[in-house]
This record gives structure tokens, sequence and C-alpha cells, in this order.
């Protein structure tokens, strides 16, 4: 666009209006759409309410899949879980990262977990226990730190030997072996559990207000428990879970600009996949965030971006917008 024409459409622009004029009482017109927009927001929330299930609780994981639950506890004293070998926050390690740049590593742990005390060892000193549990107790608090892997990683690996194809465990045939006072803390635990008292232990460890739910959620996650609530309930990433609410019900749209790039084959990799696909998959998070960034910097440079900031031009939707105007004046202000 020459100089001569954009100063012409700068002063087509800065035309004094010679339109009709009339009296406009904006705060009649803000009552008008407040009690509007009101009727309609009760009446549609009546019509099409959310879903409303119930919490996920330790008591109800315990009751439903008691493997699973005393598994799981197994692999927090094992130091083998998702939380324990997470890294950042919680512990030491690289966790995700792109190429070189380690970004989880370089937050570094700001909210320390140990998961064999903070999941198993805290919970069970926070009452009475029966004689074997406490006794079992200081048996392990006697024990040195390489005592105690050894115990629990022995166990935990006794536990999954006996996984079926379709992984299910099967306690009952765990081989005999020297595991310590692992059996009967996980049997402690179970029991806690399942008595509801864990789930109080659990609340808000060590802080007045009990409003931090880090640590029960990553001791869910651990487990299968609420990976296949989540299944039952299409709330998986390859169903658009992200954005959705519990069961098919639509939540936040606004997130399918970040939801999209987990439907990518490329961060789908199976389990058994190897080199760049498994490594894409498992720094899916960080490798999205990155491109979320740019796009985010695009978008913001686009005025400023030569052919970007002239797609409205070659594109002229807006011509449909205002094509009352357009018909009127004509295109001398394109």
């Amino acid at each position: 666009m020459s100089r001569e024409s954009r100063k012409a459409r700068e002063a087509f622009y800065a035309r004094p209006w010679t339109g009709p004029n009339r009296h406009y009482d904006i705060l009649k017109e803000g009552a008008i759409a407040l009690v509007v927009v009101s009727v309609l927001v009760i009446f549609l929330s009546a019509l099409f309410s959310s879903p409303d299930d119930p919490a996920l609780t330790f008591k109800g994981w315990a009751a439903d899949a008691p493997d699973n639950f005393y598994a799981t506890e197994v692999q927090q004293l094992a130091g083998t879980s998702g939380t324990a070998t997470y890294g950042p926050p919680y512990n030491e390690g690289d966790g995700v990262s792109v190429g070189p740049l380690t970004f989880q590593k370089w937050g570094g742990v700001t909210h320390p977990i140990d998961t064999a005390n903070d999941f198993v060892i805290a919970p069970l000193s926070s009452q009475v226990e029966p004689n074997d549990v406490s006794a079992a107790l200081k048996t392990w608090n006697a024990a040195d730190p390489k005592q105690q892997t050894d115990w629990a990683t022995a166990y935990d690996d006794a536990i999954q030997a006996t996984a079926d194809d379709q992984g299910a465990l099967h306690l009952d045939a765990v081989a005999k072996g020297d595991y310590g006072p692992v059996p009967d803390l996980a049997k402690g635990v179970l029991a806690m559990a399942v008595s509801g008292a864990y789930d109080n232990a659990m609340t808000g460890q060590g802080q007045f207000f009990q409003t931090d739910q880090t640590k029960q959620l990553l001791l869910m996650g651990d487990g299968s428990y609420m990976d296949d609530k989540a299944t039952e309930l299409n709330l998986q990433g390859n169903t658009w879970g992200m954005m959705n609410e519990a069961g098919s019900w639509p939540g936040q749209q606004w997130l399918a600009f970040t939801s999209v790039w987990y439907q990518l084959p490329m961060f789908n990799a199976p389990d058994d996949a190897t080199g760049i696909t498994r490594t894409l998959t498992d720094n899916a998070d960080v490798i999205i965030a990155a491109i979320l960034v740019v796009l985010l910097i695009i978008f913001t440079l686009t005025p400023f971006i030569p052919g970007l900031r002239d797609l409205p031009r070659w594109i002229p939707l807006h011509r449909l917008v205002w094509k009352d105007y357009y018909k009127k004046h004509g295109r001398q202000s394109a």
C-alpha cells in the first residue's frame, strides 16, 4: 500500500460522523442484559447441569482394588513408583526436557516428597497400630537405607512378577523371600485405608490449612485406580479429556488449542516404543508447552509480521460483517 493511499484511508476514517444520532442509556441496556443473561444461566444450568461425581478416596480405592493399592504402597517403599522417580519439584532427577534444555531440573526441588515416609511410615505412625505392624515399623526404622531399599525392592519385584497378560497382579502367588517388614507395613496401610483412617492421615500432612492435595493426587496417580476411573469417564488424553467434564459432558472448550496436540500420534507412542518416538511421548508436556509458547509469541506479534498482518485484506471476511456499510459507502475505504 502506497503512502498516498494510506493517507487517503486515514483521512477517510478521520471524517466527522454525519449519520443520525440517538440517545443511548447504557445503564438501562446493562440492567436488561444482566437480567436476561442471569435468567438464561439459571435455566440452562438447571437443564444441562454438570455432573457431580463423588470424589475418589483411598478408602474407595482400597475397597475396590485392594491388590492394586497394596502393590502401589510397596512401590512407595521401594522408590519405584511414578512419584518416587518423577524428579523436580518432588525429588532429584532430570525430569522432562526438550533436547539439552532440562526445564524441570532447573526448577529444583521445591515440594520435596519422600514416598516411603510420606505415604507409608508417617500415616502408620500417626495412630496406634496392631502389634505386628508396630513391630514392622520398629524394624524398618532401625534398618539402614540400603537394607530398607533391598527389602522393598525385592518384594516389589516379586509382586510385579505375578502380573498376568492383562497386567493384573496376584498377591497370593508372590514367591517367598527375604522381604523384611515390608509385607506387614503394606498390610497395615491397606487396613488403615479400608477403615478410612488413611484418608484422614493424608489430608494436609503437616499443614494447618488443609488445602494442598498434591500428595494425595500423586499417590492416586501412582496406581491404576484413578486412571481406570478417568477412562470410564472419558477423561483420558486420547478422548480429549483435558477439555471434558466427567462423562461425555463438554467442558473447557477453550483448551482445545492445547488438547489437540495430545491427539497427534507422535505424542501417543505405545508402551513398547523406543527411540525418538518414546522420547517425544515421555516429554510431551514440556514439548507441547514450548509449541504453545512459540504460537503465542507469533499471535502476539502478528500485527508486526509481514504477510500475517495482511491476511484480513487478502481474506476480507470483515466485508460480510459490514456489508451494509460497504453497500452504502463502497470500497473506497479498503
